[in-house]
């Protein structure tokens, strides 16, 4: 495409786009690393209890070790779904789309013609640093917020050469 087209937004549904991109993020615990962490922690704070054993204070205070590590549990579940976001990147020579999925919710969805989109990188002052936007013609939009300053860097990095290949 060597001029722009006349209207800004996506042209058409061609083939399969020139490049994909899909981001999520870090996911640290693995699933033997989540049981061993809640029997070590169930271990370690049972430690105490173990002078109180068979006294009706053993008993109460079993009541709030277990408590407590039911909230653990129940926190460490809640952010594994958390992280279970993704956002899926297309490239086509008419058009960008960028899809953010969360857990539970319909995914929210963003084209433009990448002829029109401008990649933006703020070092400071976003809600995180490096903080990565694509402007279009009607909106912006943040990609990758979840990933680290460095990793936002090179992607828009990335992006920018992307798009300049396609103008």
């Amino acid at each position: 495409m060597d001029t722009a087209p006349a209207q800004p937004g996506a042209v058409s549904d061609g083939p399969e786009p020139l490049a994909r991109l899909a981001l999520w993020p870090h996911q640290s615990m693995t699933a033997p690393g989540f049981a061993g962490f809640i029997g070590a922690t169930a271990g370690l704070l049972a430690l105490p209890l173990l002078g109180l054993l068979g006294t009706g204070v053993g008993w109460v205070l079993m009541g709030f070790l277990l408590a407590g590590l039911a909230a653990i549990w129940t926190a460490l579940r809640a952010n594994q779904r958390a992280r279970r976001v993704r956002e899926d990147l297309a490239l086509w020579p008419d058009r960008i789309r960028i899809a953010h999925h969360r857990p539970g919710r319909a995914p929210l969805t963003w084209e433009d013609n990448p002829y029109w989109v401008r990649v933006r990188l703020t070092p400071d002052g976003g809600p995180v640093s490096n903080y990565l936007t694509l402007k279009g013609h009607d909106r912006e939009v943040e990609l990758g917020a979840f990933l680290s300053p460095e990793e936002r860097e090179r992607l828009a990095s990335d992006l920018r050469d992307a798009l300049a290949r396609l103008r």
